[in-house]
């Protein structure tokens, strides 16, 4: 066998080659400071309210935005910040999640709810469960701990109870606001029924020909409904993005329905190589037209701004169709972008100040 010397010349060349590029590389990230960021919103098509309630929904959303940046100030992560921001929330009972969701139309509380890592793409979602205090919380239960990105209903009840997790009585979802919420809906449904009953008996008995008329198929929207969701963006000191949201989805709700907020790339998506979304407004059009994963794409294949991005899809693909909300966005410099096509959307944001800024109109 034959053992060829390799000139120590040589080596040594590498070796400084080698070390220079490490070096390079650790000095980059010894010196690179990012600053965190964290956006939040709370629902869309907001009512005129009073400046007394102003000052309380703004205090809440405060207290949410500084409960989330305080993770990021001692170095945690996007994910937890995310996490702590939204259970504020939750535990409030001014927003339409946790124990201020409001009742579907059997008079029980269903819970909705994602979280999404930018630095993984690793996502987890819970839809319909009961009785969990926290589903945002169980939401990253499902990401950290199995294979699955949405588990639902019992089957996410029991997950939570196996996992834990914080659970309350149906006494603890109260909300005498929410209860007569509902009941003003269910009365309005049954006037609308008794009225197109009578109108159909009138029709049926009127002379008039109309049997080669066509009916008219058309999306009806409501005016006066209004949409409740909380949500979280978060760039943490890493670099990394992460996005949550969580609901009790809508008023009277019936047959299991489920909005975009658990749904990963409608209500919720998150991804280091664009930026960070969670939605709020009238979820089946959030779903139809995939709005977080689409805002992402806009950023990452076509280079638009959040801002940019974030205006077409709400003011443009959304409000051509009628589609009505909006959605907090962030990409990992810390820019970020607030979008609302509805009267008004509670949000706010923290970044380098330390100092929550929050806004309804």
């Amino acid at each position: 066998m034959i053992i060829r010397r390799i000139p120590f010349s040589f080596i040594a060349s590498v070796a400084l080659v080698l070390l220079s590029f490490g070096t390079v590389d650790c000095s980059c990230l010894a010196t690179e400071t990012i600053t965190p960021v964290l956006v939040i919103h709370a629902g869309a098509g907001v009512e005129k309210m009073t400046s007394d309630q102003e000052k309380v929904y703004g205090a809440a959303l405060a207290a949410a935005l500084k409960s989330g940046y305080a993770v990021l100030q001692k170095g945690g992560r996007a994910v937890d910040a995310v996490e702590a921001a939204i259970t504020s929330m939750e535990d409030s009972r001014r927003f339409n999640a946790g124990c201020g969701a409001v009742f579907n139309h059997e008079g029980k509380v269903e819970l909705d709810a994602a979280i999404m890592d930018g630095q993984t793409r690793s996502a987890g979602a819970v839809a319909d469960v009961t009785g969990v205090k926290n589903p945002i919380t169980l939401a990253i239960e499902v990401m950290r701990k199995t294979s699955n990105v949405l588990l639902v209903g019992e089957g996410a009840n029991n997950f939570a109870r196996q996992s834990g997790l914080e659970m309350r009585p149906p006494e603890y979802f109260f909300n005498k606001v929410r209860w007569d919420a509902l009941q003003e809906k269910l009365e309005s449904e049954k006037k609308k029924l008794e009225s197109e009953k009578k109108n159909s008996t009138q029709k049926k008995s009127s002379t008039s020909s109309s049997s080669n008329s066509k009916p008219e198929h058309k999306h009806e929207h409501d005016p006066e409904h209004k949409f409740g969701t909380v949500g979280a963006v978060a760039l943490d000191q890493f670099g990394n993005l992460a996005a949550g949201t969580s609901t009790g989805g809508l008023t009277g709700k019936r047959w299991g329905r489920v909005g975009d907020s658990p749904i990963i790339g409608a209500g919720t998506f998150a991804d280091n190589d664009s930026c960070a979304v969670s939605c709020t407004g009238e979820g089946e059009w959030f779903i139809r037209y995939n709005v977080a994963s689409d805002l992402a794409a806009r950023v990452k294949y076509q280079k638009k701004s959040v801002v940019e991005a974030g205006d077409e899809i709400i003011h443009g693909v959304l409000s051509k169709d009628r589609g009505e909300g909006g959605l907090i966005v962030l990409d990992r410099k810390g820019h970020y972008s607030m979008p609302f096509n509805s009267d008004g959307m509670f949000r706010g944001y923290i970044g380098a100040d330390g100092e929550p800024h929050t806004f309804i109109f």
